[in-house]
């Protein structure tokens, strides 16, 4: 699957914990590009993992998103953005600024997602935590081609996501 991003797109990554998001975002785009919610925890409170800095984490990425968008930049989120009113935030960043917007789903099955979480040698989410965020994202899947997006792309299998090819004139990695 080819994936268009014209100039100052909005890219919102959405998926569990595991699902491969940090690893796709890091696959297509130059990292100044991306947008990473535990890298804002990291940046707060010197731990990608610490729950605790998640509110300031995000007040910083939004700040950042704002910037990049009024400056017509293509902007990859990379937070699990599984509820439907933490994607509608970003969305409404891309609407008043006038900027394209897309959404990318890494629809893994639950086991995949579990299993690799269970690999990771830091950051690890506790699994029922990973079980609900997969479940939010499996009901989200129904209205995510409501919701506005320009762009929608629902990747339902491990073949999906390295199938996907980036074009964009904005910095991604051509991919």
């Amino acid at each position: 699957m080819k994936l268009a991003l014209p100039t100052g797109t909005l890219l919102v990554l959405v998926g569990p914990s595991g699902s491969g998001k940090s690893t796709f975002a890091g696959r297509h785009f130059a990292p100044e590009l991306v947008l990473s919610s535990d890298a804002f925890r990291s940046r707060v409170a010197g731990d990608e993992a610490d729950q605790s800095a998640t509110g300031q984490a995000f007040a910083l990425l939004h700040a950042a998103l704002e910037e990049r968008l009024a400056a017509g930049r293509l902007t990859v989120v990379d937070a699990t953005s599984v509820q439907g009113w933490a994607r509608a935030r970003l969305l409404d960043a891309a609407r008043r600024h006038r900027r394209p917007s897309a959404v990318v789903a890494l629809a893994l099955p639950l086991a995949v997602c579990l299993a690799r979480n269970a690999a990771r040698a830091d950051r690890r989410v506790p699994p029922d935590v990973v079980r609900r965020q997969h479940r939010a994202m499996r009901i989200s899947l129904t209205s995510l081609p409501d919701e506005g997006f320009d762009l929608v792309a629902v990747l339902a299998d491990e073949a999906a996501v390295a199938a996907v090819e980036i074009a964009s004139d904005a910095g991604g990695s051509g991919s």
